[in-house]
């Protein structure tokens, strides 16, 4: 019997459907007896259950939906839109964190510095990675790049996917907050280009350490925001168990985040997701950060600064009638 792929509570009907379309079309190959028209009846209503469950998914549904573990994560995307990547490791202080990855390589023939957060799949290799969760290191390494990128010329293109920075003892031993705050400090002040991508989960100074750009996109399923809503519930509610209504309140999807003006677009998904075509969503990204990368390249390394202080002074602004 063939494994059955990983399914989200309310993805498991539609899982269970394709399953069975699955096992019609094996039986049919090479066999006498014909289930074409059976197929075709039970692909349309595919279609039609998929459209259902994803034309109103709520927060928590979407949060659960950017950790799917075959979502693609910030390799998935170095291999599909960039070229001669070649990696940079270490901070030059402590040690190399490789909850980070970052290097410089080609994004449409351009030289670029390219960086996101990494999650691992398995066990080996999410210990490897730390969960995606960086250490002080990490984002070290991420502040000595962005200074060889302002110092080269470089567009500095970065994809968020965290559940926040390592709350580990050692790593506030060795200033987890100051590093992320010099990261805030530096890329504030940038002379070039930069845009990042929630591409996944978006938590806490975590992401906001690689996330202060000229413009921010976000994909359809992903989150962003200031704390996860398990923290959050375990902090109001006493109780970790109340994530769904904490991520109710929150106001943490793509879609709350672009009204807010937060997020400069987002970036839709395949049916059922980004983890369903990887290739897919790897595209339309890439059309993206082209699009956005060819108009900040209309600025001169001042009117960057100026443009991109003058999007984070709006942000949380806003103005009522009495």
């Amino acid at each position: 019997m063939a494994k059955q792929p990983f399914a989200l509570e309310f993805e498991r009907p539609l899982i269970a459907l394709e399953s069975k379309i699955a096992e019609l079309k094996d039986l049919s190959g090479g066999a006498r007896v014909d289930f074409s028209d059976e197929i075709t009846k039970l692909e349309k209503k595919a279609r039609k259950l998929q459209a259902e469950i994803f034309s109103d998914l709520s927060p928590w549904q979407i949060v659960q939906l950017a950790r799917h573990p075959n979502r693609p994560y910030t390799l998935d995307y170095l291999s599909r839109l960039f070229t001669d990547f070649f990696e940079i490791e270490g901070d030059r202080r402590f040690a190399a964190d490789r909850a980070i990855v970052a290097g410089f390589a080609r994004f449409d023939g351009e030289p670029v510095l390219v960086l996101g957060h990494q999650k691992g799949r398995g066990t080996k290799d999410n210990m490897l990675r730390n969960f995606g969760m960086p250490r002080p290191e990490g984002y070290r390494k991420a502040r000595r790049l962005f200074d060889l990128a302002d110092r080269f010329r470089l567009p500095v293109l970065i994809f968020i996917d965290t559940p926040g920075a390592y709350p580990g003892i050692g790593a506030e031993e060795r200033g987890q907050a100051e590093a992320i705050a010099t990261n805030l400090e530096v890329m504030s002040s940038l002379r070039v280009p930069s845009i990042s991508v929630v591409i996944g989960e978006g938590a806490s100074g975590g992401a906001l350490g690689l996330g202060v750009t000229s413009r921010i996109l976000m994909l359809q399923y992903a989150w962003y925001n200031v704390i996860s809503p398990e923290s959050c519930s375990s902090i109001l509610y006493r109780d970790p168990g109340q994530g769904k209504k904490s991520a109710e309140a929150l106001k943490l999807t793509a879609k709350d985040l672009s009204g807010f003006g937060i997020v400069d677009e987002i970036v839709p998904e395949p049916p059922g997701g980004a983890h369903r075509d990887p290739d897919a969503i790897a595209k339309t990204v890439g059309e993206a950060l082209k699009r956005h990368l060819a108009d900040l390249k209309k600025l001169s390394p001042e009117q960057l600064v100026v443009d991109r202080y003058k999007k984070y002074r709006v942000m949380g602004v806003f103005t009522a009638e009495e």
